[in-house]
């Protein structure tokens, strides 16, 4: 594993880089926190099924600098369940999931995502918050590494909660498709 960010950015200048931020590699299927050039947290995640792109409609992962706008479920237990930010009061389980099969399972926390580059992934058709990208826990049995989200980052639950505990409100995401070695 590279614990350095030269070896995580394709063609980045690192000099330019934010000194602590979230790397997402949509291309490895990995989610990185750095700090100071060192890889702090290192795991795998699934975006988007549909690939890559910016998109209102789409179900891709959007590109790019993003910041966390938000975290939300702080004091709730792992497997909680979400639906349009809000806890439902269900816990996610096998039998739950049976009874609704055709839910988009968001649980445990969620880091609601925000872009940063003004008509790539803010403002108008293209604006990541508008449309509720997330990093944010799914259940167990959902597939990690490979792409397999309706476009957020989907993490497993000691994951998400490991990675909302070490960030704060505002830290800088950077969604790309590069390999680390490249």
């Amino acid at each position: 594993m590279p614990n350095s960010i030269n070896n995580t950015f394709n063609n980045s200048d690192s000099t330019q880089l934010p000194e602590r931020y979230i790397s997402v590699s949509i291309a490895e299927q990995r989610l990185q926190l750095i700090d100071n050039n060192q890889i702090l947290f290192d795991v795998i995640i699934a975006t988007a099924k549909n690939g890559a792109g910016e998109q209102f409609g789409s179900e891709c992962t959007p590109r790019g600098w993003h910041k966390i706008r938000a975290k939300i479920g702080a004091s709730c237990v792992e497997n909680t369940v979400f639906i349009a930010r809000r806890p439902t009061g269900e816990i996610c389980s096998e039998s739950l999931q049976q009874k609704y099969p055709e839910r988009d399972w968001i649980l445990t926390r969620i880091m609601w995502l925000s872009g940063l580059e003004v008509g790539f992934n803010r403002s108008g058709q293209q604006d990541t918050m508008r449309r509720y990208i997330y990093i944010h826990g799914c259940p167990d049995n959902n597939p990690m590494g490979i792409p397999d989200s309706h476009g957020c980052i989907k993490m497993r639950n000691s994951d998400v909660i490991a990675l909302f505990d070490r960030v704060e409100v505002g830290i800088p995401v950077y969604i790309n498709e590069h390999r680390a070695n490249a």
